[in-house]
């Protein structure tokens, strides 16, 4: 046998990915997750990205050396995390993993089959279970499979309703997608994975199965996740979102992808970036009336003609209230236990009809 046969053999099927800040309490749990997949484990690497910890998760991933790779760089965000271990995966599939997630154990077997049953798959999602600190936990899961390219406005549309099934560690992405993707905006601290998994549905089949088999945890250090009403950290978010929804236009244009399907693909970042700018630097009442209408058109295609009119009610008080005082308001109006109840009871709001979503109290 010579060398390069030699070599080529000896060259990992499956790469995972983990990226991972300051994880020292889940970052074991995130490896060992890995390491306990229900298939060989022989062809897998796995590469550790520490952003910049400064506690002791890089201590922790060495225990687990040689089997686990370790890479170590300045604190930059998950773009730049994604740029320093993406080129360093010798496999043919990437897995991705953030280091305060944990998978569940049939996770890599069932995507690295789909992968190998159609080899026009670029990329594959699934349903997530989101874990809380309490120990309650919230599945959401697509009722049936959803094979897609974003390549047509109806597909755009599409995406748009399924996206939240290929974060980072949900997404697994072929290899030979990714030259197509890098180098990831090093502005994207964090939603550098929508970044990813926006260019990947565009440049190769999606396919996303019906279950659940990532678990993300929520806890009071999540990037993206704000608790409360923050203001830099609102300020932040926004500045990424923005960041986000320009930088995808601009390379979905450069793919020749249709505009009104750029436009879909964009509107619900950029609604999103709009309405954190009115929140926390203020603006005119229109902007505020006009963004809250996208966001509710984006996420509740099928509302009912009662659920419109609740909708448009709520929004009265936005057409003369200054945007930070209108969003003040609102946020009083969220945490009232008696809102609450009523809204449940009367008119609760609006399910994807894709989807099934399902509460399983903490222990």
């Amino acid at each position: 046998m010579s060398e390069e046969s030699s070599k080529a053999m000896s060259k990992p099927y499956v790469s995972v990915l983990i990226d991972t800040y300051n994880h020292e309490r889940f970052i074991e749990q995130a490896i060992t997750s890995v390491l306990a997949q229900d298939m060989s484990m022989a062809d897998v690497e796995i590469v550790v990205v520490d952003d910049g910890s400064t506690d002791r998760t890089p201590e922790i991933v060495r225990r687990f050396e040689p089997r686990v790779r370790l890479l170590r760089k300045p604190n930059g965000g998950q773009a730049s995390a994604f740029n320093a271990g993406i080129p360093e995966c010798q496999g043919e599939i990437i897995a991705f993993l953030d280091g305060d997630d944990w998978w569940a154990k049939g996770k890599l077997r069932r995507v690295v089959e789909a992968m190998e049953r159609d080899r026009e798959i670029g990329i594959v999602g699934h349903g997530v279970t989101e874990a809380f600190p309490d120990g309650r936990q919230h599945t959401e899961v697509l009722r049936e499979a959803s094979r897609f390219r974003v390549d047509s406005v109806e597909n755009a549309r599409t995406f748009r309703l399924r996206k939240n099934f290929l974060g980072t560690s949900r997404m697994t992405i072929r290899a030979s997608v990714i030259p197509r993707l890098l180098p990831v905006p090093e502005r994207l601290r964090f939603e550098a994975d929508e970044y990813l998994f926006t260019l990947a549905a565009a440049s190769a089949t999606t396919l996303i199965l019906p279950e659940a088999l990532t678990f993300y945890r929520i806890h009071d250090a999540n990037l993206f996740q704000t608790s409360g009403f923050q203001e830099d950290a609102m300020r932040r978010k926004q500045g990424v979102l923005a960041c986000l929804a320009q930088e995808l236009g601009h390379r979905l244009r450069e793919r020749g992808l249709p505009a009104p399907a750029i436009e879909i693909v964009t509107e619900s970042v950029a609604a999103e970036a709009n309405q954190l700018r009115l929140m926390v630097d203020g603006g005119s009442p229109w902007e505020t009336v006009r963004t809250e209408f996208a966001m509710y058109r984006i996420l509740h295609e099928r509302a009912s003609w009662m659920q419109l009119f609740f909708k448009c009610a709520t929004l009265l008080p936005g057409l003369v209230l200054p945007p930070r005082l209108f969003y003040r308001a609102r946020r009083c109006v969220a945490t009232n236990k008696f809102y609450l109840r009523a809204r449940k009871n009367l008119l609760p709001i609006p399910q994807p009809e894709h989807t099934v979503r399902q509460w399983k109290a903490g222990v």
